[in-house]
């Protein structure tokens, strides 16, 4: 694997490895707010992306005017997977849009928007809520997605549109990247993406060396999982998510994960995580310098 360009760019040696400690979901609810507030101060994170669609969006605005250093994306958002806890579209309330279920909120699944939704109908939700965020004063660093779905072969050019009309860098890792089965990509579905993906780095577009995720399924001892995640790091660039938050009564009813989210932020508010760190010798960077290298 030919190193990242990226690395001497942002002033790095072309062996070092770096990390975006990124928290996904942001203005989800509540304890995702606290929680990014709380990680943001204590050092271990370094992101994350704020969700349009969501109803503490505007709480995450908030947080970010009055903390304008955060570095902060667009969570691009094309599903509402809860129970009883749902958002809509911001661009349409059309159902003939496809990006709505029966009972009038964004679907549940990635497969069910690949099923139902325009790609115009995307392609005009996520312009929506990157202006949105944009509007509400948030400084962007840049465009990810939330459950993946925008990055679907048939919405991927949404995606990055909503990106280079702003000069943004998306999430998007390297054909060569680490971790694609931590995004559900199988070997057959990266076989038909490498082509692209390499024909958008040979553009110059800012791509990830790594892709790694903290788990959801249980929330058992996350130091450890952490410390393993990132002792794995490869060389260059990585983008690490994990969907930390405080523990509260209104998380409890909206997830079933919430030991696992509440897991996330107690282990990245540990001074042994702290630590470790910087014993591992890991670079932790945010997406604005990539952003800025991007600009210039």
């Amino acid at each position: 694997m030919t190193a990242n360009p990226l690395l001497k760019k942002l002033g790095y040696s072309d062996g070092d490895r770096l990390v975006i400690i990124h928290a996904d979901d942001i203005g989800m609810c509540q304890a995702s707010i606290q929680a990014f507030k709380d990680l943001w101060e204590f050092g271990t994170l370094s992101s994350g992306a704020v969700m349009a669609t969501c109803p503490w969006f505007l709480a995450a605005a908030e947080m970010a005017l009055q903390n304008p250093a955060m570095d902060l994306g667009i969570h691009a958002t094309l599903n509402a997977e809860w129970k009883t806890y749902r958002w809509g579209p911001v661009s349409t309330r059309d159902p003939k849009s496809g990006l709505m279920d029966a009972e009038g909120y964004l679907h549940r699944s990635s497969q069910a928007v690949v099923e139902s939704a325009s790609v115009e109908a995307v392609t005009g939700e996520v312009e929506m809520q990157a202006e949105r965020v944009l509007a509400a004063g948030i400084d962007a660093t840049h465009i990810d997605s939330h459950m993946g779905t925008i990055m679907h072969p048939k919405f991927i050019q949404a995606y990055l549109q909503a990106a280079m009309t702003r000069q943004l860098p998306n999430m998007l890792p390297r054909a060569s990247a680490c971790g694609f089965d931590s995004m559900g990509i199988d070997e057959a579905t990266l076989a038909a993406f490498t082509p692209f993906l390499n024909e958008l780095e040979t553009k110059k577009v800012p791509m990830l060396d790594g892709m790694f995720t903290m788990p959801l399924e249980h929330d058992q001892d996350h130091i450890h999982v952490a410390k393993q995640l990132l002792r794995s790091l490869p060389i260059g660039i990585s983008h690490f998510i994990f969907h930390p938050s405080v523990d509260t009564p209104e998380l409890r009813a909206i997830c079933s994960d919430w030991p696992a989210r509440v897991a996330n932020y107690n282990a990245f508010m540990s001074n042994e995580i702290k630590q470790f760190l910087k014993e591992e010798g890991i670079h932790l960077i945010g997406y604005r310098s990539i952003r800025d290298v991007l600009r210039s």
